[in-house]
């Protein structure tokens, strides 16, 4: 039983320090990139786990959540604006959600840790890790943009 708990746990670190490691190589690959020392400065612990490390907020957890407000919510690691309040919706998750986001806003790549195929959602300027896409978001587009609160910042409309 130990034996087996082992196998698991290191797996897990393993495909979980794989996906770091493919982030640290790519960061180079992207218009706005720091090192590591830099990121862990401009980041609160929160953001940079999630960002940087590709975790997870709690569910519920976010303000973001029940943000109501016309506006953009933008990378909180380059300000880069990548989802419109006019795409967002309710989607019982516990994380803001989103139907579309901005053009060109953001990208995607797979994501396999933990035992799971999904498709992982990143800001194309600094890579910044920032949730999931799933398939059971509503119309028009039928997708689901499950993203991290803390991992955005909102900037609402002033008129």
């Amino acid at each position: 039983m130990i034996a087996r708990r082992r196998l698991l746990i290191g797996g897990a670190l393993g495909l979980a320090a794989m996906s770091s490691s493919w982030r640290a190589l790519a960061a180079g690959a992207f218009p706005v990139a720091y090192s590591d020392e830099e990121w862990r400065k401009r980041l609160t612990p929160q953001q940079y786990t999630v960002l940087r490390r590709s975790g997870t907020e709690r569910p519920y957890s976010s303000p973001l959540n029940d943000e109501h407000r016309r506006g953009d919510f933008a990378c909180a690691g380059c300000d880069q604006p990548l989802f419109s309040s006019t795409t967002k919706f309710d989607s019982q998750t516990g994380w803001p959600s989103f139907w579309a986001p901005i053009d060109k806003a953001v990208g995607t790549e797979s994501d396999t840790t933990y035992g799971m195929v999904r498709t992982a959602v990143h800001c194309s300027r600094c890579g910044g890790h920032l949730g999931h896409l799933f398939d059971d978001g509503p119309k028009p587009t039928g997708l689901r943009y499950c993203m991290n609160g803390v991992a955005m910042t909102f900037k609402p409309v002033t008129a």
